[in-house]
This record gives C-alpha cells, structure tokens and sequence, in this order.
C-alpha cells in the first residue's frame, strides 16, 4: 500500500449539499429556508429571542450567590482510604499527608487542599495530616486508636 492509495472506507464521507444552485437540484431558489421572514435571511442568530416578548431568562428569579473567591477542597471519603490501606497503597504505619494520597492516587490533585469525611469504616490506627475534616471523621479515626491533624485546627490554635 502507497500514500497515494489510500482511501476513506465507502460511505464514510459524505459531500454538503449544495444549496440554492438552481431548481433541477432540489434546493434551489430559497435553499430550503421557506419564504420571508427572520430566517431566512442571514446572520439569524438570536438564541433566547422570544420576538419581542420577555425572554424567559429574564422572567425568572435571580436568586442566591456564588462567592468569587470560595475554596475548593478535594474530598476523601474514610472508607477510600481503609481500601488503598488494606490493598498497600498506603502505609498505615507513616503519617498519611495531602502529598500521599495525590501519590497513591486516591486525590487526583489537591485544589485548595483535602477534606476527609466519614464515609464507610475505618479499623487501622492511621495518623492523617490534612486542610480540613467533618467531625464525625475525627471521631471516628480516634475511635481506631489514630489521630487526625487539620490546618484549620492549628490555625484556630
């Protein structure tokens, strides 16, 4: 086989039709817009135009407020990170840091840091260093015997 010789498979490209280029085409004259009106003139692109009425974008409600500078926390359920210890992912004998878990790749990047919360059970004594955690995780990694450090604890301190 050559360059030269290479082809699409049949059927796998079709051509445009061609429209307005005569009436033995079958899109000739007004090239399938219909007569008259907004669309069938060119440069129609009025997306939420209601013709005059109120647009229903308008109509609604503005509600609520999305804060332009809020935090992002990559979240971790404690169960994930019983799984990756129990599979030897994670060495349960090491303090387990944000670093740690964006390596073993349980956090696929850590935003503006890793939040722990209490989904699923935690049985290994695990010493977690982390941005932030709900408090039913702390409870729950103190109730296995390990420890729980977040960065919004030691700035309260």
């Amino acid at each position: 086989m050559k360059l030269n010789e290479l082809r699409d498979n049949p059927g796998a490209t079709k051509k445009a039709k061609r429209v307005g280029r005569g009436p033995g085409s079958g899109k000739g004259k007004t090239a399938g817009r219909g007569i008259k009106g907004q669309n069938s003139r060119s440069g129609v692109a009025h997306n939420g135009f209601e013709g005059g009425q109120m647009p229903l974008y308008m109509r609604l409600p503005k509600r609520g407020f999305n804060k332009p500078n809020r935090k992002q926390f990559a979240v971790v359920n404690l169960g994930l990170i019983q799984k990756f210890v129990d599979e030897g992912k994670l060495d349960a004998g090491a303090a387990i840091t944000e670093d740690a878990l964006v390596a073993c790749g349980l956090v696929r990047r850590k935003l503006d840091g890793v939040r722990v919360l209490a989904k699923g059970e935690v049985a290994s004594k695990l010493t977690l260093e982390v941005t932030g955690a709900s408090k039913s995780a702390v409870e729950a990694v103190e109730k296995a015997g390990g420890s729980l450090k977040t960065a919004q604890a030691a700035a309260a301190e």
